[in-house]
């Protein structure tokens, strides 16, 4: 039908003439009340992003010289970040002499990856970044 009829329609019926699809041949128009369906639109998208989850990158620090029971401490920590939802970034800083020997830094993230290999999945494996070595973890995927 025509722009005018269908405007006449609309106006008889106190409602407006919504365009849905302007590139359609000929174009579609939808009959409706427009400040109700925008109330609705930005009510279902408020909605929307209050059910969303923001998934943050925490970093956990270790040393290449952790003991066992630090060593525990921050898997811990990095078990609850990765339960939470969390990427968790784990980093070790070489220090000094610590820089000629990083298979001792490389060999901790393995130790470290044990711990918490139950609950994490290895994104990015440790590597070497000028002094500092980093490994990126992930939470398992749930069925």
């Amino acid at each position: 039908m025509s722009s005018r009829e269908a405007n006449a329609i609309a106006d008889e019926q106190n409602l407006d003439l919504v365009l849905i699809s302007p590139t359609a041949k000929p174009p579609v128009c939808k009959i409706m009340d427009y400040g109700k369906y925008r109330y609705e639109t930005t009510k279902r998208e408020k909605e929307n992003k209050k059910n969303q989850k923001v998934v943050e990158v925490k970093e956990v620090w270790l040393s290449a010289t952790i003991d066992v029971g630090d060593l525990n401490t921050k898997a811990k920590q990095a078990n609850k970040f990765i339960s939470d939802g969390n990427r968790v970034r784990v980093s070790i800083r070489l220090k000094g002499r610590q820089q000629a020997r990083p298979e001792l830094a490389l060999k901790v993230m393995t130790d470290f990856f044990e711990l918490v290999k139950d609950n994490a999945q290895m994104d990015k494996p440790p590597t070497t970044e000028g002094r500092v070595v980093a490994m990126l973890l992930i939470p398992i995927a749930k069925k």
